[in-house]
């Protein structure tokens, strides 16, 4: 093995999972350390993954034998172009993130941020090892540090965020047992556990209802982890009443993940024809995946509390990419896939936002934010940005995943899907205009007897803002290099048979 594989692919997730443990010590002594720890931990994660990424566009995908033990047998990290670009998305929102996060925790969370240090660096090391891991087990026991971690931040969040917590334990605790149940009836028909060789067994056992029964597990499982409709209850509350700096992180990311597991399985363990051919499932997950789209926007703009409508466009948002993913040809999953990237920035910019909004102004209701776009300018600039490219308006990155969509709905030959895709923009921009004349168009109260009202400028503090600015700048560079991504990442991930 090489200098790459025997150091950076493990330095992704180890270093973060030692420093979660060093983090409740360092506080007990002094609390102010626990912030920068944080912060050199995921840094040092982020140059990792950097690292991993650039060996794998150059020389390809990267084998890592954990304890030199080779698979079947030992667990092996597995990093070809989806798992290098899933990766850099998880350890770069994850550092902006928590970046962000100092102010709102001392604001809302006094006397709790060594607690959400220690379990912000264990839900960050649970994504980042579900998408580095080649094991199936493996992939288990990161999805429940991932899982269990966001059960406690949101725990600690608002009045009812106890409640919507217990239902996530719930619900997830469920999907965990579909997952697990699977990956037993696959070890019980093939004796492993490994993704790359359960991919060269299972050809042989497509008829076996064993393998019928752990495959139709699995989309069970990780359809509620990744709040796919009508498995998404728990979702908008979780989101809602998390803390900001919790919800910034787990919105973005814990579904992509789940997508990502999805995709993995569907494609990379199983091949695409059994999904495909063999049994209904893209089928089954397009039509389902059309409706998310509609009733997550039709429930959005029932919502006044902006973070709650963004929890529900969430719903809409996952099911362009399952239906991206389900339509199941090139152009479809290439959308699906650059989906995934740019709607991890945008709704991580946007919660963001909330919560800077929040901090400053301790508001979320959309009928409250007049005169927004004097008190905090550059908050807002990045708003519309991020409200712009969630509509699917160029240049910015939200236009180029949706054409790639409707392109592959073209490809699949069904106008009810590129219909359903263009009706969501059109909601997305009554959603989203509803907030931009509440903030941006001044009432006519507000010229008394001819003299404009002054609104004193309030921006968020620095450590808020940057971050937003810096992924508000991301929206529109993601949105111009899309073709650099396509090519350099996505044309890989894409099965040879599209």
């Amino acid at each position: 093995m090489n200098f790459y594989q025997v150091h950076f692919p493990i330095l992704i997730v180890s270093v973060t999972l030692l420093f979660s443990f060093l983090i409740p010590v360092f506080g007990w002594w002094k609390k102010k350390l626990c912030y920068p720890l944080a912060i050199i931990a995921i840094s040092i994660s982020l140059f990792s993954s950097l690292i991993v990424a650039n060996r794998v566009l150059y020389h390809g995908p990267i084998r890592y034998y954990l304890g030199g033990w080779e698979p079947p047998w030992g667990i092996e990290f597995y990093i070809d172009h989806l798992n290098a670009l899933m990766v850099v998305l998880v350890t770069s929102i994850s550092l902006l993130v928590l970046i962000s996060s100092k102010k709102s925790i001392e604001k809302e969370l006094p006397d709790k941020d060594v607690p959400f240090y220690s379990l912000f660096l264990l839900l960050f090391t649970g994504l980042a090892g579900i998408v580095v891991t080649g094991d199936m087990f493996n992939l288990y026991v990161f999805l429940e540090i991932a899982s269990l971690s966001a059960y406690a931040l949101i725990a600690i969040g608002e009045e009812r965020a106890p409640y919507a917590a217990f239902r996530y334990v719930v619900l997830g605790t469920i999907g965990a047992c579909f997952y697990l149940l699977s990956v037993g009836y696959l070890y019980i028909v093939t004796g492993s556990l490994n993704m790359a060789d359960l991919n060269q067994i299972l050809p042989n056992l497509y008829h076996s209802k064993v393998v019928l029964v752990a495959f139709s597990f699995f989309m069970i499982g990780i359809a509620i982890k990744m709040a796919l409709f009508p498995l998404h209850v728990w979702l908008p509350d979780a989101y809602t009443y998390a803390p900001s700096p919790v919800s910034s992180l787990i919105a973005p990311l814990m579904t992509k993940v789940g997508i990502y597991v999805m995709i993995k399985i569907m494609f990379k363990v199983f091949e695409p024809s059994f999904s495909i051919e063999m049994l209904p499932v893209t089928t089954i997950l397009s039509w389902v995946a059309s409706i998310a789209i509609i009733v997550g926007c039709v429930l959005a703009l029932a919502q006044v509390d902006l973070k709650r409508m963004l929890t529900y466009i969430m719903v809409a948002e996952v099911g362009y990419i399952v239906l991206g993913v389900a339509m199941a040809n090139r152009n479809a999953l290439t959308g699906a896939v650059l989906h995934i990237v740019n709607d991890a920035l945008m709704m991580a910019c946007l919660f963001l936002i909330v919560a800077a909004i929040m901090f400053k102004l301790g508001i979320r209701n959309i009928y409250e934010l007049r005169f927004l776009h004097r008190k905090m300018p550059f908050t807002m600039g990045a708003f519309t940005i991020a409200a712009l490219s969630m509509m699917g308006v160029p240049p910015a990155c939200g236009f180029f995943s949706k054409w790639y969509l409707i392109l592959g709905a073209i490809d699949a030959n069904n106008w009810i899907f590129v219909a359903v895709i263009l009706m969501s923009g059109l909601f997305n921009a009554i959603l989203f205009f509803r907030v931009i004349e509440n903030a941006y168009f001044e009432p006519a109260y507000a010229h008394d007897g001819g003299e404009h009202i002054e609104v004193s400028r309030d921006e968020a503090p620095l450590s808020l803002l940057i971050p937003i600015l810096i992924m508000a700048v991301g929206i529109i560079l993601l949105g111009i290099f899309s073709g650099k991504i396509i090519s350099a990442f996505i044309q890989f991930i894409v099965p040879v048979s599209f």
